[in-house]
């Protein structure tokens, strides 16, 4: 069967589709392009950049999977290819530990100011003194609002560093990790740091806005390597120009790349930014690739 990739894929992943006999296209497409070829296709494999929308939907008509390397889904919609009858495919464990690696450096980043001193210290400065007011993670409250697989390595790796760990999420309701699963209200009022890992849902708004901040220890430190939107940009800047938030580590944005309106965010002094690469390392693209190809070759066996 005909399989278009349109936004790269490991090469074992490769190997495994040629393998299994697949015929494979592996080119970046416009959307427009993506809606001219996508009816040659039997299924198409994505990470984040190709959004599968209900035109590129509508134009396949030989569609059978959409397949997404990596955790969320949102720039496919899901529902529609659903009732299409098209299968939808992710890898959601696959790069768990690298983003929950990048959560805990973007904590170390803003806790003793790596990120500003990086950039001082290549031109010319000496800012010893200017940072002399880091802080120590362990024996700090943070709190984990999404303890699905990212949430869980995070919170692995936050008990190694002998920090207190608290969790919220409304799916959850027991856990073998030394966590305490608490409210939301709970969460926000007692964490020193708050590390998100849940999906935006689109049309619903941000899990934390400006009345999560107001209920927030003075101090607190936001990371978000989960999805852009899921803390309101807006709110964030204002939060942390009054000093509600400590400091911030983001990952991922309302736009991407950013726009010009977001530069006083990424700019800001307090603030250690990446952009989007929480699960680009050589170990997760590798079992992203490997995981994605094998369930496809699952799926299109039904077919065969």
């Amino acid at each position: 069967m005909r399989i278009i990739i349109t936004d790269g894929i490991d090469k074992k992943g490769e190997e495994i589709l040629r393998n299994a006999g697949h015929d494979l296209t592996i080119q970046k497409l416009s959307p427009n392009e993506l809606i001219e070829k996508i009816g040659e296709y039997d299924a198409i494999i994505v990470r984040s950049a190709t959004k599968v929308t209900k035109e590129v939907i509508d134009a396949g008509k030989n569609l059978k999977v959409i397949a997404r390397g990596g955790v969320g889904l949102d720039n496919i919609d899901v529902a529609y290819a659903k009732s299409k009858g098209i299968e939808i495919l992710n890898t959601p464990g696959a790069s768990s530990i690298s983003v929950a690696e990048l959560a805990i450096a973007h904590m170390f980043a803003v806790a003793r100011f790596l990120n500003l001193s990086n950039i001082e210290m290549r031109q010319g400065k000496w800012p010893k003194k200017e940072y002399s007011e880091g802080f120590e993670l362990t024996g700090k409250t943070l709190g984990i609002i999404g303890l699905g697989n990212i949430g869980k390595e995070v919170a692995k790796r936050a008990i190694g560093l002998q920090m207190k760990v608290i969790a919220y999420d409304p799916f959850v309701t027991s856990t073998d990790l030394d966590v305490e699963l608490v409210s939301k209200d709970e969460l926000l009022t007692r964490s020193d740091i708050i590390s998100l890992h849940l999906p935006k849902v689109k049309g619903e708004p941000p899990a934390i806005a400006k009345q999560e901040f107001e209920k927030m220890k003075k101090g607190v430190v936001i990371i978000n390597c989960a999805r852009g939107g899921v803390v309101s940009e807006k709110d964030l800047l204002e939060a942390l120009n009054n000093g509600t938030v400590r400091a911030a580590g983001i990952d991922v944005f309302e736009n991407e790349p950013p726009t010009e309106e977001q530069k006083e965010l990424i700019n800001h002094p307090r603030v250690s930014v990446t952009p989007h690469i929480g699960a680009s390392t050589v170990e997760a693209q590798e079992r992203v690739g490997l995981e994605i190809a094998q369930k496809v070759v699952d799926a299109l066996a039904k077919y065969q």
